[in-house]
């Protein structure tokens, strides 16, 4: 294979989407779509790579910043023609072939751009368009060939007349052009048009002219050229996405009760045997090991879930990891930053934020634990709060191995208790526990005889100091 380039357009607004976030920036099944475009790029075996950015530039590249990316702006943005113009600079010195594409075409497959150069190839083209034939092909441009069969030129819908928007075949916008003839054809587009604007299409007229031949390689599976350009057709990516990930894991091993209720972002991984009930949504960086079991109404996303866990219905985690043979739930909420040990019982109703939980330690209802380090084989009580916010500063608790905390216990952070200790029910710790200790903190119980319409008689003998 001669040496390739890829040039992905990501500068428009997409006012159609109406909304203050660029177009290229919403994301598809977890994922910003233009990462979806770079992805199938580098796949095909391009590594190198120029994304043309215009609105909310700084964002654009933010996404992309762990990949090796060229940025180009383009400032103002006059259409497609200008946006490549806007490359050549950085396209100076390399002498193959360019592969152009919009960003907002996440359907796109690795197996499409491989078979594309390989056409290209074939025909020794110069220019070779990428072209597809939809059910409906009402807002395209629409190719028309020649009767030798290479296209002619590109009609845009604004500019067709009746007999030209008749046309079923479309422009998909995605072009492989010689570097040296893309810069040459570029220079002689002109605005003339409804939109006044320089188009990339134009390139395909002006190299007829010279008798170039453009080559047109028609895709059968259209479904894959869907450029989203409104929330309808982003909900629709996004669903193509999410069906073939599902169809993907249970060929892999995996269960899926009732597989259309389940988003599973295209990234997650889930091993084998693992049970996933119904209305779970996983995403982000997220792992699951096998033999898990993932009750209904589950939502885990950027988390790492060790074997044989169990996720109970209601619970939601966000940046954790959880090792093996763990319990989490019923509605259950683990925040960023935590881990759960093994073998560990996080039970209902339990919060637990950028905490470490030891292997074995059960917290089995009604608890919140922040900012804690609590070691193996713990049992916390039902209703214990760490109390880590004294108003202005964060506090640490740590809990030793194998102390007992009773039920409704407050620690007031910062404490520590020791290893082997027990906190009485009730008790509010505000200082430190030595190990192997028993700390209690609560008033004297006394009883009172109540008499109707009276107020029970204390005296001052009765008063706690």
């Amino acid at each position: 294979m001669k040496g390739y380039a890829a040039l992905i357009l990501a500068a428009g607004k997409g006012t159609r989407m109406r909304s203050r976030l660029c177009k290229v920036l919403h994301t598809v099944a977890g994922r910003p779509m233009l990462a979806y475009v770079t992805d199938a790029v580098r796949s095909a075996g391009l590594s190198r790579i120029v994304v043309v950015v215009g609105h909310q530039a700084d964002e654009v590249k933010r996404v992309l910043q762990e990949d090796e990316i060229d940025f180009v702006l383009q400032e103002p943005q006059l259409g497609t023609g200008h946006a490549v113009a806007a490359a050549h600079d950085v396209m100076e010195g390399f002498s193959g072939d360019v592969l152009i594409l919009c960003g907002d075409v996440p359907l796109i497959e690795p197996a499409t751009i491989d078979a594309f150069i390989r056409y290209h190839e074939l025909h020794t083209s110069r220019l070779t368009v990428l072209t597809t034939c939809p059910q409906d092909p009402t807002g395209y441009g629409r190719i028309i060939r020649s009767e030798g069969g290479l296209i002619a030129r590109i009609v845009e819908e604004k500019d067709a007349r009746d007999e030209e928007k008749a046309v079923g075949e479309i422009n998909t916008g995605i072009y492989l052009v010689d570097s040296n003839l893309l810069y040459d054809l570029l220079e002689r587009i002109t605005p003339n048009n409804a939109q006044r604007e320089y188009y990339l299409t134009d390139i395909v007229r002006e190299a007829a002219k010279e008798s170039i031949p453009v080559q047109g390689y028609v895709l059968e599976d259209a479904a894959q050229m869907v450029g989203v350009n409104t929330r309808a057709e982003l909900a629709y990516v996004s669903s193509r996405i999410w069906k073939t990930r599902r169809e993907d894991l249970m060929r892999s091993g995996v269960t899926l009760l009732e597989p259309a209720s389940v988003y599973i972002d295209r990234q997650v991984t889930v091993g084998e045997d693992t049970v996933v009930h119904p209305l779970v949504t996983l995403s982000g960086d997220t792992q699951i090991g096998r033999d898990c079991i993932i009750e209904s109404v589950v939502t885990i996303r950027d988390s790492r879930i060790g074997n044989n866990v169990s996720i109970l219905q209601g619970s939601r985690l966000d940046r954790v990891v959880v090792e093996d043979g763990a319990s989490i739930g019923p509605m259950a909420h683990l925040r960023p930053e935590t881990t759960i040990g093994r073998d560990a019982r996080i039970g209902n109703f339990v919060e637990i934020k950028k905490t470490v939980v030891g292997d074995g330690t059960k917290a089995a209802h009604l608890t919140y634990l922040g900012d804690s380090v609590i070691g193996d084989n713990v049992n916390i009580g039902c209703g214990t709060i760490t109390c880590n916010y004294d108003g202005k500063k964060k506090h640490p608790t740590f809990i030793g191995n194998q102390c007992f905390i009773g039920s409704d216990v407050q620690l007031v952070a910062p404490v520590e208790v020791g290893s082997g200790s027990i906190i009485g029910a009730g008790s509010t710790i505000t200082r430190d526990v030595p190990p192997n200790s028993l700390a209690v903190s609560r008033t004297k119980q006394r009883n009172y005889p109540l008499r109707h319409g009276q107020e029970p008689k204390i005296t001052d003998e009765d008063r706690e100091p």
